[in-house]
């Protein structure tokens, strides 16, 4: 662990905080690192990457890749010794996302009732609805949903476990979520459980988790990581999936969205659907093959 607890932050034109998030996404010492990019000044084109190294290793990485675009102008600032996730939460309102509402604890008086309320405590996991990844990936299964149902669907990298939460809500009997941090495991089972969802979720690095292979092959499988886990994953996401069955992929950049379709597309699968939010894309992808309707 690093000594104090330090924020990275790096400001600079858009196509610069997009190319160097992507070098972040690339470095192999990265892969799990915490970040946002989102924009902060449209009118001056000034956009805004925040990091949260765990490690010094990780502090050192980051600080080295930013550096390598000299428009960016990048500093460290110490975290003082406080609850800072307790304090973003509070501060987070609800978000709307098609007929999906997401919320925490201090909104649960704002539910409406023509809403699928989903109440999402975020602990030190990711997935509080507000990320354009997230709310990328609520959207498309709200249109989804406008047209058929899913029964058995697959979560990788479930996080806070909303998007699997959300299947279960809208009538999917099979509901399976998996992520490689155990932390993040422990909050969606808890997040199942206040929305009284039936949701599973397990630890498990990749797709050959017992319980995975036992309700394969899945209608719809949300995978919201990172562009190069998406490419990584894109063989075992097909073996997955029924033929004709629904990807919606997200987690990644405008800018790297070219790569990851190129890789599912190599695999027979045909784009369906994009959507844009801030520098973020969701894809929607469907599997050839006989079965399916989008």
């Amino acid at each position: 662990m690093t000594e104090d607890a330090v924020q990275i932050i790096a400001r600079g034109p858009r196509a610069d905080a997009e190319a160097a998030a992507e070098a972040i996404d690339r470095h192999p010492l990265l892969e799990g690192a915490t970040y946002s990019i989102l924009e902060e000044d449209e009118d001056r084109d000034i956009w805004r990457i925040d990091a949260f190294p765990t490690t010094t290793e990780e502090a050192d990485a980051l600080r080295e890749t930013l550096a390598g675009f000299p428009t960016l102008v990048t500093a460290t600032e110490v975290l003082a010794d406080a609850d800072w996730l307790a304090m973003a939460l509070s501060g987070l309102p609800p978000v709307r996302a098609g007929r999906f509402f997401i919320y925490g604890a201090h909104d649960r008086g704002l539910a409406p009732v023509n809403a699928v309320n989903l109440r999402i405590e975020a602990g030190a996991a990711f997935g509080t609805g507000h990320h354009g990844t997230t709310v990328g990936c609520l959207l498309a299964y709200d249109a989804l949903l406008k047209v058929r149902r899913f029964a058995r669907v697959l979560d990788v990298g479930a996080g806070t476990g909303v998007l699997a939460i959300a299947a279960a809500k809208t009538g999917s009997p099979v509901a399976v979520g998996t992520d490689i941090d155990r932390p993040s495991v422990r909050i969606a089972r808890e997040n199942a459980r206040l929305n009284q969802a039936q949701a599973r979720f397990v630890h498990a690095s990749g797709l050959g988790h017992r319980l995975v292979r036992q309700h394969a092959p899945y209608d719809l499988v949300f995978a919201n990581i990172l562009a190069a886990p998406l490419v990584m994953l894109a063989q075992d996401i097909k073996g997955a999936l029924a033929p004709g069955g629904t990807a919606i992929l997200s987690g990644l950049l405008r800018v790297q969205a070219r790569r990851v379709l190129a890789a599912y597309r190599s695999r027979g699968f045909v784009l369906v659907r994009r959507i844009n939010r801030d520098a973020w894309t969701t894809l929607v992808i469907r599997r050839g093959g006989a079965a399916g309707t989008v």
